[in-house]
């Protein structure tokens, strides 16, 4: 009978250790999560309220037009597009087109290529819930094989914004591999 007592009263002394410990992690977190932020040397002008909450349809959507890109299937490409699009492209252009007017750019471009290999590293999804803007943001490397035999392999950076289900900006950072 002492053992069951003795256990007991150690069970109930490890949940109430356990209880006070997670309010205390919880109060200190928010503590020094607000205390860390009002020290930032910058306040982000667009926002740093980023939570993850795009649906799991348009962060595919987004994935899929690279697999698309990857595998020449302009068609699927254009489905993922916005009636328009806006565009920073890495070599500093920016650009605002038309859906059709995007697929003609984009399929001479893919056209001149016999081959593309991408490797995604990493993505991220972005939701900005005052503004109610949703983002996924992609890390990948791609390797370009031109029909004339050439070879052109980059690490990318990609900024998509959807909405409604639809990219409707697109930024892209290149470095290219030596």
């Amino acid at each position: 009978m002492k053992k069951i007592v003795s256990g007991f009263c150690f069970a109930v002394f490890l949940l109430s250790c356990n209880s006070n410990k997670t309010e205390s992690t919880s109060t200190s977190t928010d503590t020094t999560a607000k205390k860390t932020m009002a020290e930032m040397p910058y306040t982000a002008s667009y926002s740093s309220n980023f939570t993850q909450d795009v649906s799991d349809a348009d962060l595919k959507t987004v994935l899929q037009s690279y697999k698309d890109w990857e595998n020449n299937n302009m068609p699927g490409l254009a489905n993922a597009m916005g009636d328009t699009v806006s565009l920073d492209l890495s070599t500093g252009e920016h650009k605002k087109m038309s859906r059709a007017d995007l697929m003609k750019f984009w399929t001479t471009i893919r056209d001149s290529l016999s081959s593309v290999k991408i490797d995604m590293g990493a993505w991220l999804k972005m939701y900005e819930p005052t503004k109610k803007d949703q983002f996924v943001v992609t890390w990948y490397d791609e390797t370009d094989t031109y029909k004339t035999g050439k070879v052109d392999s980059a690490t990318y950076h990609d900024i998509n914004q959807v909405k409604d289900g639809k990219i409707v900006w697109f930024a892209q950072y290149k470095r290219p591999k030596k």
